[in-house]
């Protein structure tokens, strides 16, 4: 094997590499996203020369002033990532001098350049490492900073479309609405900015709503919730939270017609703050066996066994399992193929996990505005890799019924109470005289 291989094989090599370690964990994980970028900068600039000087990597014959490939200089590339490093082929004695496209067409304030300024920004460059990235020969930068921060600004005219469009046309089943803490002010403690997304009667998993609340207390939750409804959104059947009591407050309120149901790995994590470590693998089992049963009956069932297990011995444990109990097992009623989904708030958590990767690169990024015009960037991206549930005739039939089982409910208990009216019978009193 020649000595000598493109710079392309080698990032190959170490691909394969990694991949035959696996790549459970962070850092495995971004080695494995930096050298993925590396390979596919190095290939297309191979691609590049080897149509420049007319032959591949190791073939001869060159025509008359097509030059040869003379080494490789570095690259480099400052991400969220770290630093990725990469080689960029040279060629030699041309009759005119080699100029790469691939490079030159990030030259200038083209759409395309402005499109790509957006794309890295809201994947996890901050402003600094886009204006580094786009650097010309000369070491002068294409895209200045304030360019850079002109371009993105249209990631807000993106937020503020996307913080108004009409909701009519999602006919959501599935509500799932949490909160992250970000720092919006400088010199002020975090706010909480409110997160909401549904799951459609179709199966589809869909972005909702992306907005600050300030706090999770009932005034600013229910802002959010009229907000949606406000823009078109009809009563799902289930709103799925953590245990924030304005939270709750505010979805009873605003949805009356739905169930609540209350986020099962918050509840876990209440559990296990009272448990005893040595006792927590039985508790646990003993809990999600009676979260996760086949139905509400058996669950309550089961409710009543863990209670009389435990309540002498950990009251503690007894009080938080029994707290909101309906609420935990709320999911129950619905399709068993959507119950795993739709007990947690678990994809809310691994989008602000996504999107606090992207942020944190950016500490004093304060003010409303700037940070939430990254954050969309982040879960908005994040959300167009979902993949829906199982949609089928078979489960629409079902939320169908619990649509109407729980339009009848609510229908009930806002009908007005019918005092029947005593009459005077006067024409058989008067009959009777």
């Amino acid at each position: 094997m020649p000595r000598r291989i493109p710079a392309s094989e080698r990032t190959s090599q170490k691909l394969d590499e990694l991949l035959s370690q696996g790549v459970a964990d962070g850092d495995a994980r971004a080695e494995l996203l930096k050298l993925a970028v590396r390979k596919i900068v190095e290939e297309a600039l191979e691609a590049e020369v080897a149509a420049a000087v007319g032959r591949g990597y190791y073939e001869n014959g060159a025509p008359p002033g097509a030059g040869y490939r003379n080494g490789y200089r570095r690259g480099r590339l400052a991400t969220a990532e770290g630093p990725i490093e990469y080689g960029v082929p040279q060629v030699a004695d041309r009759a005119e001098p080699f100029a790469s496209r691939v490079r030159a067409s990030l030259a200038g304030r083209t759409a395309e350049l402005e499109r790509l300024a957006v794309e890295m920004f809201a994947r996890g460059l901050s402003t600094r490492d886009i204006e580094a990235a786009f650097r010309d020969a000369s070491g002068a930068s294409v895209l200045s900073r304030t360019a850079v921060s002109q371009v993105t600004e249209r990631l807000w005219q993106e937020y503020e479309a996307f913080a108004g469009r009409d909701l009519n046309e999602f006919a959501v089943a599935y509500l799932f609405v949490d909160g992250v803490a970000e720092r919006l002010h400088a010199g002020l403690p975090r706010e909480a900015v409110l997160c909401a997304w549904g799951i459609t009667d179709d199966g589809q998993k869909v972005l909702l709503h992306l907005a600050p609340g300030t706090k999770e207390d009932t005034a600013s939750c229910t802002a959010f919730f009229e907000d949606l409804k406000r823009r078109g959104l009809a009563d799902p059947l289930l709103v799925v939270t953590d245990g924030a009591p304005g939270l709750i407050r505010a979805v009873e309120t605003c949805f009356p017609r739905a169930l609540r149901q209350r986020c099962l790995a918050h509840r876990l994590r209440n559990l296990r703050s009272k448990a005893p470590e040595s006792r927590w693998p039985e508790i646990a089992l003993r809990a999600r066996g009676c979260y996760e049963a086949a139905s509400s009956a058996l669950a309550t069932v089961l409710r009543d066994d863990f209670v009389q297990t435990y309540e002498r011995e950990l009251p503690a444990v007894v009080q938080c399992f029994s707290d909101d109990f309906d609420a935990c097992i709320a999911h129950l009623r619905f399709p068993l193929r959507h119950r795993r989904v739709v007990r947690t708030t678990n994809l809310l958590e691994r989008l602000f996990l996504e999107e606090r990767r992207r942020t944190k690169i950016i500490p004093n990024a304060f003010g409303e505005r700037p940070v939430l015009k990254l954050m969309y960037a982040a879960v908005i991206r994040a959300a167009e890799r979902w993949r829906g549930i199982a949609g089928g005739e078979f489960e629409q039939r079902q939320l169908r019924a619990i649509r109407d089982e729980l339009g009848r409910a609510h229908t009930e208990r806002v009908a007005p109470a019918v005092t029947p009216r005593h009459t005077t019978p006067v024409r058989k009193l008067r009959a009777d005289r």
